[in-house]
């Protein structure tokens, strides 16, 4: 029923078990890799920071990341993918690769794809590289397109005058 060298298992044993035992899961591992479809790797989504709709802050937020905003921001915001949700102001500069309002935002907007949807507010200027602008948007400033727009220009900072 039992064998004496089950029972007197050393751990170079149970390490070489450990071993056999992963071996089916990185073979499995290994075949869906050669699949093409994942041949580039597993994709990492960016995280997702949210600021719900009871929350004000006042300062600059600064993500790698994506970021919805549901409530009150008096501050610039950097971010990958920026969401303004409906209820939502923005006071400050907002740059982004992605950027899509809902809500209201007053300052710069500056990003690759830049969206309005019907219920955004914007009292701004809007720096973009492609952009599009639902029916019934309320939108007062001016449209500019940049290839990179991302990147701050010198007339920009010309602009600006030191406090």
């Amino acid at each position: 029923m039992f064998s004496k060298n089950k029972i007197n298992t050393t751990k170079s044993n149970i390490e070489s078990e450990k071993l056999s035992t992963s071996a089916p899961i990185g073979s499995a591992l290994k075949q869906t890799s050669d699949d093409k479809s994942l041949s580039s790797g597993p994709k990492i989504k960016p995280p997702v920071s949210s600021l719900s709709s009871d929350l004000i802050v006042k300062g600059n937020l600064q993500t790698t990341g994506d970021i919805q905003i549901e409530g009150t921001v008096e501050g610039d915001i950097r971010a990958h993918l920026l969401t303004v949700g409906e209820g939502a102001t923005i006071r400050g500069e907002v740059i982004a690769d992605d950027v899509v309002i809902n809500g209201r935002v007053i300052g710069k907007v500056r990003g690759l794809k830049v969206r309005l949807t019907s219920s955004a507010k914007v009292e701004g200027d809007i720096i973009h590289k492609t952009i599009a602008i639902e029916s019934g948007a309320h939108f007062e400033g001016s449209v500019q397109r940049q290839d990179e727009p991302l990147n701050s220009s010198k007339s920009d900072n010309d602009s600006k005058k030191p406090m």
